[in-house]
């Protein structure tokens, strides 16, 4: 299956049809920055038809908690393309992120941030740094499934799906491949989180062999976020999971000399959504000096991304040149480098002046050259033999000693089942805790079969089981807040060992 991926040159092709797309302003800065991209995509011949829709703050007025009213996800639901300026979500409980809302449904599971440095004409230690960042969209800790459980802990859900680890991996490498890459890196944190990011190690590993010619590697994020921070060219394409890539995106974008200037495509198999990855700016709106460059880069991979390369690369190396001109909005002015600090509006006009015109010193767009296009194929499922072998049971519990809730769920017999351990916040506090150890009100019971032996491995228990011992805990007044059944698939745990189990 062929992905509507970025700039996908054969997705319609060279076409003298009007592509529809929505076009949102957005709130802050948003209007201003819109006008001045969505006239310099006049100018330059790009064949699409804008068609307007009010997202944001006005929806948020008019009751709709999501930012979009109907009429909006009618239009973005025709277009299947949305290119968007900035948004504000108010504070407060009850709003939900407009740009999770529309990635999460219309499945956009490609974040696509390509940052390039354009030294010396915005100051940056990295001249040379072109990087690519290709973070999942859908899951990982922004799926915001979260509970308060008792009166102290609070509970966020981190889903990591092999499906969304396949797709946005591939990608990658696919990227990779129709575009010149050299390497992809994989940056994650299964020294700890064993399982959710074991899982998307296993599947890089599993897909980089698939693609021999492409270098591979995997980091830590911790240290791979240091190391990308001081030594930005040693990296080509990163892909990770959400929360990750929403962290280093910034990262190289900062580094690179400005947030302000980078645009982002989000990418599913029938939508996409393109945007400038700064915020609203509400300090600035109206007084026409905002940088438009995130959005107008964002344009320009819109433009690739429906077929129409040579105008997108028209756009770009007139913004190049208009860089390189020295004509800079306030936020990249610079006395001795910069010629003229210009408006939002007359930089706009300035990349006008400039179309058909190409950059002498900082590399030209050309992305027309790209060959071949991004391929995913269908996901197959793989089963795997399940079988329940336990069930953690949290409890909600005032008490202070975690030796007497044990020795209390230990004498609780229920029908073939025993506790085999108590955790407090992840950590082993019965049997054999530290006294040390500080407790909150939140504890995991983990129940096994009556005949379990660490020698012999997990023996098989009934469902029946587990109501039998629910009923019997809620009978003797343990308030059960959450229970995760404990399985084996083909024989391999799927669950964690408490930290010091």
């Amino acid at each position: 299956m062929k992905s509507q991926s970025i700039l996908n040159a054969e997705r319609n092709g060279a076409t003298d049809e009007l592509v529809k797309i929505a076009v949102a302003e957005g709130n802050g800065i948003g209007p201003e920055i819109m006008d001045a991209t969505l006239k310099i995509l006049d100018a330059a011949g790009a064949k699409f038809s804008p068609q307007f829709i009010q997202v944001g703050e006005e929806a948020y007025r008019q009751g709709h908690t999501s930012g979009l009213s109907e009429e909006a996800w009618d239009t973005i639901s025709k277009c299947k393309l949305i290119l968007k300026g900035p948004i504000t979500t108010p504070q407060g409980k009850g709003y939900k992120s407009l740009n999770v809302t529309i990635r999460k449904s219309l499945s956009l599971f490609a974040n696509v941030r390509p940052v390039n440095a354009l030294h010396p004409f915005v100051p940056t230690k990295f001249p040379g740094m072109d990087v690519v960042v290709i973070r999942e969209n859908e899951e990982d800790l922004y799926a915001g499934i979260e509970h308060r459980q008792t009166d102290e802990v609070v509970q966020c859900l981190k889903l990591i799906t092999r499906p969304g680890c396949e797709r946005i991996i591939r990608y990658a490498f696919e990227y990779a491949k129709v575009y010149g890459r050299k390497k992809v890196t994989c940056m994650l944190k299964d020294n700890i989180m064993k399982l959710t990011d074991g899982l998307f190690h296993q599947v890089f590993d599993e897909i980089a062999k698939e693609y021999p010619q492409i270098e591979s590697d995997s980091q830590i994020i911790d240290i791979g976020a240091a190391r990308l921070a001081a030594r930005p060219n040693d990296y080509d394409v990163i892909v990770t999971s959400n929360l990750y890539g929403d962290i280093i995106s910034d990262i190289v974008a900062e580094i690179a000399g400005s947030v302000g200037m980078a645009g982002s495509a989000n990418v599913g198999m029938n939508a996409a959504m393109f945007e400038a990855i700064h915020g609203s700016a509400p300090d600035i709106a109206g007084k026409n000096m905002a940088n438009p460059s995130g959005l107008i880069n964002a344009a320009v991979m819109m433009l690739g991304h429906i077929g129409q390369t040579e105008t997108a690369d028209k756009i770009k190396n007139a913004w190049l040149a208009t860089i390189e001109a020295g004509l800079h909005t306030p936020d990249i002015y610079k006395e001795g480098m910069s010629k003229r600090k210009v408006s939002t509006s007359e930089f706009a006009e300035e990349v006008i002046s400039r179309l058909g015109k190409t950059p002498e010193k900082l590399p030209l767009s050309n992305l027309v050259s790209g060959q071949g296009h991004i391929n995913l194929p269908e996901y197959k499922r793989k089963e795997a033999t399940k079988t329940l072998v336990g069930v953690d049971v949290f409890l909600d519990w005032k008490g202070a000693s975690p030796q007497d809730l044990g020795r209390e769920l230990t004498a609780l017999k229920s029908y073939k089942l025993k506790l085999k351990m108590i955790t407090n916040r992840g950590v082993k506090v019965y049997p054999d805790g530290n006294k040390e150890t500080f407790c909150t009100d939140h504890w995991r019971c983990r129940f096994v079969a009556e005949d379990f032996d660490p020698h012999q491995g997990y023996p098989s228990i009934d469902f029946e089981q587990v109501v039998a011992l629910l009923s019997k805990l809620n009978a003797n007044n343990y308030d059960v807040i959450k229970t995760e059944n404990l399985y084996e698939f083909d024989g391999v745990k799927g669950f964690s060992l408490g930290q010091g189990e």
